[in-house]
């Protein structure tokens, strides 16, 4: 058996190590509309934790009820943050043993957990996994949410490569999609790496060193380390999850009204109309196959070290790479007016 062999059938959630789990669930249900369901449980594992469930998206918020515990070092280090990816498998000590034989460090052979970004880990799960269970039939009748589409990792200078060769190696992600990104006198290097079925996708980032450092620099700075960036996450309607959320007091980042200027000679026509993407602060970007369109809320947390991304694709298969720039222009005059 291969890595191929293990189908990796989507990401089936993420688990945040946080400090203060009711108030964390708290933002995610008032801003969201995210249902925490009670029925979740971990016994003995140390850690007192929320599900939390909006459409095909699921989230595990966990905090250590001692202080010695791994969760209460890792919020040490880097803040709230997401500590592991669970990757929806049919055989999850398969995949792991899998991942193993071909490099990957084990974390935790019986919970099939590997190393993954700095000190959030990889885990494979069935879909018999507690975090995994249904919900009541009307409990989707609004949402809005319908699957983590990608997420994003910060990795430090010179560990981009092989970043990618360990993705590709153990867990047999393949680079769909590379691009050297400048914002002002800042410069990152972007690369895509997904499974073959393109139900996994990690977008990886590391700073270029030789020029000022920017936002990359900051994330790990503030994080100690490489992690998890940014969620995306997928919606069918992208113009009323902003409309929603943001009547909820989520905040979105602004976009430059010169960029809707220039839509129609970059882009032609869009599938959602220009007023209604530049009321909305909505970018879009398109491939072969369609158009995409891509927002980022404005970030809450204290470090600045984590945001989240709405995602709707209407055919499309990249990731807005036209817009990346745009994204990292907006987080700059954010950090611009924050520090003001």
């Amino acid at each position: 058996m291969t890595v191929s062999d293990v189908s990796m059938q989507a990401i089936a959630y993420a688990e945040f190590h946080v400090e203060d789990p009711v108030k964390s669930a708290a933002r995610l249900v008032d801003g969201y509309g995210f249902r925490v369901d009670e029925r979740y449980q971990r016994p003995g594992s140390g850690l007192e934790c929320s599900l939390l469930v909006h459409g095909g998206v699921r989230l595990v918020l966990s905090s250590a009820v001692s202080p010695s515990h791994p969760a209460a070092e890792y919020v040490r280090r880097h803040g709230d943050g997401v500590a592991a990816i669970a990757v929806l498998c049919d055989d999850a000590q398969a995949a792991c043993a899998q991942a193993a034989a071909r490099g990957a460090r084990v974390v935790s052979a019986e919970d099939a957990t590997i190393a993954g970004f700095g000190d959030t880990v990889i885990r494979f799960v069935e879909p018999s996994d507690p975090a995994l269970a249904e919900l009541p039939a009307d409990a989707d009748a609004d949402d809005l949410l319908e699957l983590i589409d990608h997420v994003a990792v910060c990795v430090p200078a010179g560990e981009l490569h092989s970043t990618v060769a360990v993705c590709e190696q153990a867990l047999g992600l393949r680079p769909i999609f590379g691009e050297y990104i400048e914002v002002g006198a800042q410069g990152m290097d972007s690369i895509v790496v997904q499974s073959p079925s393109g139900a996994v996708t990690f977008t990886l980032l590391e700073p270029d060193t030789r020029r000022q450092p920017g936002q990359i620099d900051a994330f790990l700075d503030a994080h100690s380390g490489a992690g998890v960036q940014h969620l995306a996450f997928r919606t069918s309607d992208i113009s009323t999850a902003v409309r929603t959320f943001g009547d909820r007091e989520v905040e979105f980042l602004s976009t430059p009204g010169a960029y809707y200027d220039l839509l129609e000679e970059r882009i032609g026509s869009t599938r959602i109309p220009t007023d209604v993407l530049r009321e909305l602060n909505v970018l879009v970007d398109q491939d072969h196959d369609g158009q995409l369109f891509q927002i980022f809320t404005r970030t809450t947390h204290p470090r600045r070290t984590f945001f989240l991304e709405l995602i709707e694709r209407r055919g499309a298969g990249t990731f807005g790479t036209a817009n990346i720039k745009a994204l990292y222009q907006a987080v700059e005059r954010q950090n611009a007016a924050a520090e003001h």
